[in-house]
Formats: structure tokens, C-alpha cells, sequence
């Protein structure tokens, strides 16, 4: 699973218009024209797959990502209040993304971890809490887990059954 592929899934999880989605990105720290926001949203071919001739699509780095994330976790819970003499956590190089999508979305959409553990049981995966907390932890950590594409799949799949019905 690629970047555009987590933005797309998130989108429709979240049930996101593009409208948001550009006021998102801008409280991440991006500026995104109106009419780029289809190409970020626009599907990555299959190594094999003929490029048609209207595709058109700009590839979300990881950068680009961990900011949309940033932008929604303002969006959905406002703006964070400064303290004195503290600066925004800025990291070099991001963990893995599934494990970043993993911890963004439950702090943006202010999940419990039983109810992450029910949004994946609705994407159709059984998890563990200890499972679920090793996928949590920090790179380093003797019991850090990284989260696999069918892992995050199912946590957005599971997301999209919760938001939307």
C-alpha cells in the first residue's frame, strides 16, 4: 500500500470533501491547489499496467503524508495549546507509515484501544490488545511491532464501517 493509496482510504474512511481535504493539508503545514487534490487522490498504477493517456497523478511523499495526518489531528480535535519554551516534535526520518497512520488516526479521532480493537474487528481482523500495543510502541522498543498493508488495510476498512455505516 503506497502513500496515494492511505490518502485515498483515509478520505473515504473519514468520508472527507475536498474542500477539507485542502484545509487539512494546510493545518499540516502544505498549501494544495484545488486542482491538485484529484492527482494526490488519483490511484498508483500496477507495475505492469499500461499508463492511460488522461493519468495524471502527483505522488504523496512521506512528508507530504505525516503533515496531512498532522492537519487532521488539528482539524478533528483543534489547534494545540503552546506552553512556554516548547517546540513541535519535528522527526528526521518517520517510523514506518502504517505505524504513523496507526497512531495519527487514533489520537485524531480520539480512539480508546478497545475501540481501535472494535475497528478492526469490523475491518475483519482479530487483534490482541498486547498485539495492538507492540504495533503502538516506539521504533526501538524491545517490543515494537511494524504494521504490515493488510494490517492498516483493515484498521481503514474497519474505520470506514464505523464513520460511514
Amino acid at each position: 500500500m503506497d502513500n496515494n493509496d492511505i490518502l485515498i482510504r483515509t478520505r473515504y474512511a473519514l468520508d472527507l470533501k475536498n474542500r477539507e481535504m485542502i484545509e487539512i493539508f494546510k493545518l499540516g503545514g502544505i498549501t494544495v491547489k484545488p486542482e491538485d487534490m484529484p492527482k494526490l487522490l488519483t490511484k498508483s498504477l500496477e507495475k505492469d499496467e499500461e499508463v492511460p493517456a488522461d493519468y495524471d497523478q502527483i505522488k504523496v511523499n512521506n512528508k507530504t503524508l505525516e503533515a496531512f495526518f498532522n492537519g487532521l489531528i488539528t482539524h478533528k480535535r483543534g489547534p494545540m495549546p503552546k506552553k512556554e519554551g516548547q517546540a513541535a516534535p519535528v522527526q528526521e526520518k518517520p517510523d514506518h507509515m502504517n505505524n504513523m497512520v496507526l497512531k495519527k488516526l487514533k489520537v485524531a479521532c480520539q480512539l480508546t484501544a478497545e475501540e481501535m480493537l472494535d475497528v478492526l474487528d469490523d475491518g475483519g481482523i482479530a487483534v490482541s490488545k498486547g498485539e495492538l500495543g507492540a504495533i503502538m510502541r516506539k521504533p526501538g522498543h524491545r517490543n515494537y511491532k511494524e504494521c504490515g498493508d493488510n494490517f492498516a488495510r483493515k484498521f481503514l476498512k474497519g474505520l470506514s464501517v464505523r464513520y460511514r455505516g
